[in-house]
């Protein structure tokens, strides 16, 4: 009689260790558990990144998540109107948060309208680089350029600060982000200053050949397409 209890005991400690077995195979198999092996994209921009003036699907950012094609998540923590001192204080929680494969930081043109020191930019996005290094991210620089009528040396000095870091922390850099579309007829909405819907898949040619290198080390194959 012992014996008998004993092997049912045994039988069903074998089905319900198969029957979790199975369970967590499926739970591996899920789209939910796959999805979690996907390299996650924090774009750090202000409203050259944020769609403004158009509509939010328009953006080059949404353009760049639709031609990822769900191979990686993007997070768009881009705010009109930022600066990089906003963006250096709000990055640490999003980068806890989110915690992204990479980060594409996209800021400094309101410190240059603004006319603010090239060394306070240089040192924000400092901050934010090693801050993005320390999570574990890859960092791509996206660079901006500034009006003429600010004088060549301050110009000089501002646009000087994304090729410094870039050097510094050997990161790859876009130059400039609006390549193509600043000063492009039917590009540039009536204020002068953003992008219109025609220009947005233009900035995202612009940063992709930068980014793919960034998302092939990150896992996400050659097959994407180019648009």
């Amino acid at each position: 009689m012992l014996l008998s209890i004993s092997d049912q005991l045994s039988r069903r400690w074998r089905h319900c260790l198969g029957v979790c077995l199975l369970g967590l195979m499926a739970l591996a198999a899920s789209p939910t558990a796959l999805a979690a092996g996907t390299p996650t994209l924090l774009v750090m921009g202000d409203s050259l990144s944020a769609a403004y003036g158009i509509e939010q699907d328009e953006g080059w950012v949404s353009l760049l998540e639709a031609r990822l094609d769900g191979k990686a998540e993007v997070v768009n923590a881009s705010i009109s109107g930022e600066t990089s001192s906003g963006g250096a204080s709000r990055l640490p929680d999003l980068l806890g948060q989110h915690e992204p494969h990479i980060v594409l930081l996209g800021l400094g043109g309101n410190d240059g309208l603004r006319g603010l020191p090239p060394n306070q930019l240089e040192a924000n996005l400092a901050a934010m680089i090693e801050a993005s290094r320390q999570a574990g991210a890859e960092v791509l620089l996206l660079g901006i350029d500034i009006p003429p009528n600010y004088g060549q040396a301050y110009r000089d000095a501002f646009t000087g600060v994304f090729f410094q870091l870039a050097e510094s922390y050997e990161l790859a850099l876009l130059p400039f982000l609006l390549e193509g579309v600043a000063l492009e007829e039917g590009m540039m909405q009536s204020d002068g200053i953003h992008p219109t819907p025609l220009a947005q898949p233009i900035i995202l040619d612009n940063v992709w050949p930068e980014l793919l290198p960034l998302l092939e080390r990150n896992g996400v194959a050659g097959s994407l397409s180019d648009g």
